[in-house]
């Protein structure tokens, strides 16, 4: 599998509470393409990463772990900052992120950028809508790489991933309904598909009805993810639905991530769909146990684990 797009550092405030009164923070990474890139390694699968990042500590810190979990990061840097992440939970039961990734090093993503002999080496070209919001440059990367994909015979995936602090639903709406046009695999929630079918959405509201709808945009495997209900999946004109696994939640930013790449890494193996449904679940839960936006990922080995027990595995 090939993806890019922004990955930042991540300030994570590690008491519950306003920002200003807290006094310990975490520093990771956190970014939805280079989350997905890590699932999917962890479970076994080939991955490239591509993008830009500042001549800075974080940057060397996003391509140290990159490398780390076995990943191929083809990384640019530019002489723009890389962009930063602080998140902090107001209530217990509420993340916010703020961003500051204006004129970062990833918003300068170029054609070319993309490693084009790697995406011949690939099977899968994961991308979000996230990436065509950071700039035109970075969008026009979007559109080079569908392309040159679509050429070499990849599947396109597509997480829509909708973020209201990039862009607003007018200038979205139709940028990411081209993309998903022009992808195979399209992840998406209940309001990101609302989104992009805009006119077009189902009259009968329901999951189903909204993975009937895209798929009807032109890809063949359509999947919304409903956080706690689960998710609902049209796949080659078969439908599947897969409640939500029981779990403790500690931090639910990077499920959505999860998921995708509990996906992904499924069907690089050949899995079938029902298969690759279960473990993007399976994959989901375990992830929303551990703090952080990749740190609870799980391994293969980690999904042979019980989902509850108090007893010590030795």
């Amino acid at each position: 599998m090939i993806t890019f797009g922004e990955t930042m550092g991540l300030l994570t405030a590690q008491d519950i509470g306003p920002l200003e009164l807290s006094r310990q923070f975490r520093y990771g990474i956190g970014g939805a393409e280079s989350n997905v890139a890590i699932g999917v390694a962890r479970l076994g699968g080939s991955v490239t990463w591509f993008g830009r990042v500042g001549h800075d500590a974080t940057g060397d810190m996003i391509e140290r772990r990159l490398v780390a979990e076995q990943i191929t990061a083809t990384v640019t840097r530019d002489p723009r900052p890389t962009g930063l992440m602080i998140k902090h939970h107001r209530f217990g039961h509420v993340a916010h992120v703020d961003y500051h990734r204006h004129h970062s090093a990833a918003s300068a993503l170029h054609p070319n950028d993309i490693p084009r002999h790697a995406i011949a080496q690939s099977r899968i070209l994961h991308v979000t809508g996230i990436t065509p919001a950071l700039s035109q440059s970075a969008a026009d990367t979007v559109t080079s790489a569908v392309e040159i994909a679509h050429a070499a015979g990849l599947l396109v995936s597509i997480d829509i991933n909708y973020r209201s602090k990039l862009w607003s639903p007018d200038e979205a709406a139709p940028a990411l309904r081209r993309l998903v046009e022009r992808g195979d695999i399209v992840f998406a929630g209940p309001e990101e598909a609302h989104l992009v079918l805009g006119a077009d959405a189902p009259s009968a509201d329901t999951d189903a009805h909204l993975a009937q709808s895209l798929t009807a945009l032109g890809p063949t495997e359509a999947i919304i993810k409903s956080g706690s209900r689960g998710c609902t999946a049209l796949i080659d004109g078969e439908a599947h639905q897969m409640p939500a696994m029981t779990v403790e939640a500690l931090d639910t930013v990077g499920a959505g991530d999860a998921f995708v790449a509990g996906y992904l890494a499924e069907h690089l193996r050949g899995a079938s769909p029902e298969q690759r449904v279960r473990t993007a679940i399976h994959v989901g839960a375990l992830a929303v146990t551990v703090p952080g936006d990749c740190e609870g990922l799980p391994t293969r080995a980690d999904l042979e684990l019980p989902l509850r027990s108090e007893d010590v595995q030795r």
